[in-house]
């Protein structure tokens, strides 16, 4: 997707995006909040988001209303997002949406780039982005798990200059994070809500899915209900969901044809590439034996 699309358009999400909103005209320095939304779940994205503002504006912020966005209700989300947008001279935001199959894709890879690597990406990528357009900034706030010290040396390494400040649960102690939290969470929402099915296009409207997937955590019934509906037996599950989590794994396993992958072994691979003779030594046995041969001769 663009790197310029809106995050609230009817989509399916295939490739990872950004999306950015206004850019601040206030004078500096700044400080930024960092957090996220659909960590957890087994379908759809998950959003990074910033938000970012003067450090004199800082008072002012603290009256708005920010907070965890799990702690809101969709409506005051919806509210407090309106609020971010409606000073475009002292407040800006942006979120990158990793999508289910770049994170799955990720995650299988060899070697793997688990959550915690792609989380760090996506963090190292908006700042560096809001940096680029200009904006000066003076302290990093970010929500994070694991270990804090270790992710503020990994940051103040990339970002020298800059003073960072990683925290469990930051998004209930530091209002630019509740900021960054509420247009993380409102992007996600807005997702799942307008999802529209890549594989509609040789398959119908979608048709058969359904529009009742619930959270989208494996511990929801409604959830698991609609992966128990959804897996195909021979394609598995449309690109919503993340096919690398355990729970669809072990659904593949009880509900999709089996696959039975071939291993030869190297003797095949060898034979495959067995010597010829003059210009032909090493070339493929397939190449033989479509009659594909070298011009002239050693």
């Amino acid at each position: 997707m663009s790197t310029n699309a809106g995050p609230f358009e009817q989509r399916f999400v295939i490739d990872s995006y950004t999306h950015h909103s206004h850019l601040p005209t206030s004078s500096g320095p700044y400080i930024l909040g960092v957090d996220e939304a659909g960590r957890g779940p087994v379908l759809g994205p998950m959003v990074y988001g910033v938000a970012f503002c003067p450090k004199a504006y800082e008072e002012q912020l603290e009256g708005m209303g920010f907070a965890d966005s799990k702690t809101l209700t969709p409506q005051k989300r919806e509210e407090l997002l309106r609020v971010l947008n409606s000073d475009p001279y002292n407040l800006g935001w942006a979120v990158r949406v990793l999508s289910p199959q770049a994170i799955s894709a990720g995650m299988l890879r060899n070697p793997p780039i688990n959550l915690n690597k792609q989380a760090q990406d996506a963090t190292i990528l908006l700042i560096q982005e809001v940096l680029q357009k200009g904006i000066q900034l003076s302290e990093i706030y970010v929500d994070a798990l694991g270990d804090c010290d270790k992710y503020t040396a990994l940051l103040s390494s990339i970002f020298p200059g800059i003073a960072f400040t990683v925290r469990k649960k930051a998004d209930s102690l530091f209002k630019i994070v509740g900021a960054a939290s509420v247009g993380a969470k409102v992007t996600r929402d807005s997702c799942l809500e307008n999802w529209v099915y890549e594989e509609s296009t040789s398959q119908g409207d979608g048709e058969g899915w359904g529009n009742t997937i619930g959270s989208g955590y494996p511990s929801d019934p409604t959830t698991q209900a609609w992966l128990k509906s959804s897996v195909d037996p021979t394609f598995g599950f449309p690109s919503l969901v993340r096919f690398s989590w355990t729970t669809v794994k072990v659904l593949l396993e009880k509900e999709a044809h089996p696959v039975k992958w071939i291993d030869e072994g190297n003797d095949a691979l060898i034979k495959a590439f067995e010597a010829e003779k003059g210009r032909d030594r090493g070339r493929c046995v397939v190449a033989r034996d479509l009659g594909l041969q070298s011009v002239g001769t050693l």
